[in-house]
């Protein structure tokens, strides 16, 4: 296991230990009164009583749809507040028409998650009506080097902390297949570098992987789509004479691809992912995933809505991290392997019933999952 890192400006505090219950990293400041310091909202005390949020895709998560709607939904509209969430399917075109529905019917905030940069003008349009904008999950930059948030606050995972999770797998899968980090032959399938997680996941992933000595044999470019990566790596396998080690994978759905080539190939290597998706899971307990970083969507949505809430209500949240030079919000990440996927079910982000179809049964038997 590695440290939690706590990243304040530039510095970084380390924790001794993770524990599997996650933890919200900054929960009692947003739950805390009024302060002097924070972003003003701009319509104060006659706040709107609407909540706009885009989420924006199916493709990259089934998180999405799954999880963060009915969360943030179920979380607003408990607080007395309208909800309108709404998903872009992937489509940067459709997530700047949803926006300007939205903001045409009146927002009190706006929660966006970000699509290859089309956050960034919605964010800036709401902003000029005096709307407060939190960054939801990704973070809604201005691409400049370094970046900066254009997002009045920024609710996600600590992701360096998810690569580095991802990256202790392949470390700790190697050693336990025998393989000698040094020389092992690894792929890297990271995330669509348009995202700026992406980024940190790969940074992460890359600061643990060197230090044990680990160098990329292959690395296309990254994409989050599934049926893409299984292309992608199925390339890069042929590029290394069909040898490979393992595979560093930033998320399920990518890994889930990968496997299938693995699979193709008769091949059962250390393979990374997250977010504890269904198909993942299953992955991780068929032994074709080595792990997936799980991060409890219903602890990141309550992150999310209490600090909206806050805002609706014309309140100056205080919050102490920082990220990006904004205010950061952050949600601890923890590492999920076989022995720890009925956890996930317990906190209600995965149903064994969907878990443990017949060709899992004997593997969810076998690790209590039910």
């Amino acid at each position: 296991m590695f440290p939690l890192t706590t990243k304040k400006g530039s510095d970084v505090k380390t924790s001794s230990s993770i524990s599997i219950i996650v933890a919200v990293a900054a929960s009692a400041l947003l739950l805390a009164g009024c302060s002097s310091s924070g972003t003003t909202t701009g319509s104060g005390s006659t706040a709107s009583t609407r909540a706009c949020v885009i989420l924006p895709d199916t493709a990259s998560s089934p998180r999405w749809e799954s999880l963060d709607r009915p969360a943030l939904t179920k979380a607003f509209t408990d607080a007395g507040f309208t909800a309108d969430v709404q998903n872009a399917q992937g489509d940067t075109t459709k997530y700047a028409t949803i926006a300007q529905q939205e903001l045409t019917k009146g927002c009190g905030v706006m929660v966006l998650t970000d699509l290859n940069g089309a956050a960034l003008a919605v964010t800036q349009k709401a902003q000029k009506q005096g709307i407060p904008v939190i960054a939801y999950d990704r973070p809604i930059t201005d691409g400049g080097n370094p970046p900066k948030m254009v997002a009045d606050y920024y609710v996600s995972f600590d992701n360096t902390k998810v690569g580095a999770l991802e990256g202790q797998m392949i470390v700790d899968g190697l050693k336990a297949a025998g393989k000698d980090p040094a020389t092992a032959k690894v792929v890297y399938m990271g995330g669509d570098p348009a995202d700026g997680n992406a980024k940190l996941f790969h940074d992460g992933a890359v600061a643990v992987m060197s230090a044990a000595g680990i160098k990329p044999a292959a690395e296309p470019t990254g994409v989050w789509d599934g049926a893409k990566s299984a292309t992608n790596f199925e390339q890069a396998l042929t590029s290394l004479g069909g040898k490979v080690d393992a595979v560093w994978v930033a998320n399920d759905t990518n890994a889930a691809g990968v496997i299938t080539i693995l699979d193709k190939n008769g091949l059962t290597v250390p393979v990374s992912g997250q977010d504890a998706s269904v198909a993942g899971l299953q992955n991780v307990l068929l032994g074709k995933q080595t792990g997936t970083v799980y991060k409890q969507v219903s602890l990141e949505a309550k992150a999310a809505s209490d600090l909206a809430i806050q805002l609706l209500k014309g309140q100056k949240p205080s919050i102490s991290n920082s990220l990006y030079g904004k205010p950061f919000v952050a949600v601890t990440p923890v590492a999920v392997g076989p022995a720890q996927v009925e956890t996930v079910v317990t906190n209600g982000d995965a149903k064994a019933s969907d878990i443990c179809t017949a060709a899992v049964a004997a593997a969810c038997a076998k690790y209590g999952v039910k």
